[in-house]
């Protein structure tokens, strides 16, 4: 007995080793990754759609699995598994290009109103007080109700109400950076107020404002999907998660899958958008 205690810890110690062991920073890596997968099968959309998404290719609502259609047809026949992953696209790259005007503007307006001070930055944050004031959601309609439904008109909206918190954060970040010494010893050293901008306070800024902007991508597709929803999008036939979704709502109880497979392609863009938000942030705090 003496001699199969040692040789009963060694094989359990060796079975230990032998358990692959993940990193939480690996994990983090993993997750924020999916923003890539994500954009890369929104690129390839034309190539992975099987079918055209306007055009009907087969018999009306035929349900997922048969005939072909992994996800099935709709009411008119047009394949679904194509007009999700066209959705999809549309979807993802509206959200991709709110955030980066988003980050634009606001990331503008923030570095100039912490560099510069006084009344300039007194100025420029009323006017973004003024825009945070306004509901955001009801601007947007109003914003796409006076120029009428389209996907530009949807993304100017979105736009209009989403720059102020990158502002309001940007301007925050400067402010506090301004105040390090390393700043400090740029001024004593002669140094502009644009090279100071560029050179110390935005690089530093920048990194609360890409956390800011991942976390918002998967409020951002549900918002875009919400006023498409709403009828507020690109008008029929174009494939939109949203649209499809409330045009087929009659089908619910009888070919669920219809209305159904749209919304779950807001939720797979919705999760995936939150959790790289989630990642990116944990190895920016990890980092810092």
């Amino acid at each position: 007995m003496a001699v199969a205690v040692p040789a009963l810890g060694r094989i359990r110690s060796a079975r230990i080793t032998l358990v692959p062991r993940t990193s939480p920073n690996t994990l983090n890596w993993l997750g924020f990754s999916l923003i890539g997968v994500v954009t890369l099968v929104a690129i390839a959309a034309p190539v992975l759609a099987p079918h055209d998404p306007l055009i009907p290719v087969g018999m009306p609502l035929r349900p997922p699995g048969t005939s072909g259609f992994l996800l099935g047809t709709d009411n008119i026949g047009r394949d679904l598994l194509s007009r999700v992953l066209y959705g999809m696209r549309a979807s993802w790259f509206a959200a991709l290009a709110v955030v980066a005007s988003g980050l634009l503007v606001g990331g503008t307006v923030g570095t100039i109103a912490g560099t510069a001070g006084g009344w300039i930055d007194t100025l420029l944050m009323r006017i973004t007080d003024a825009f945070l004031a306004l509901p955001a959601p009801v601007l947007a309609i109003a914003v796409v109700a006076a120029l009428g439904p389209s996907f530009v008109h949807t993304l100017l909206a979105v736009s209009i109400v989403w720059w102020p918190f990158y502002a309001r954060l940007v301007r925050g970040e400067v402010t506090a950076l301004a105040a390090r010494p390393h700043v400090e010893a740029a001024k004593l050293a002669g140094a502009g107020r644009v090279r100071i901008a560029t050179r110390h306070l935005l690089p530093g800024a920048a990194p609360a404002a890409l956390v800011a902007a991942s976390l918002d991508l998967g409020t951002l597709i549900l918002t875009l999907t919400s006023l498409s929803f709403l009828g507020l999008g690109q008008p029929a036939p174009a494939p939109e998660l949203g649209a499809d979704a409330a045009r087929n709502l009659s089908y619910f109880l009888q070919q669920w899958w219809i209305p159904v497979m749209p919304g779950l392609g807001v939720l797979v863009l919705a999760l995936i958008g939150t959790i790289a938000g989630d990642c990116l942030r944990n190895l920016m705090n990890k980092d810092r």
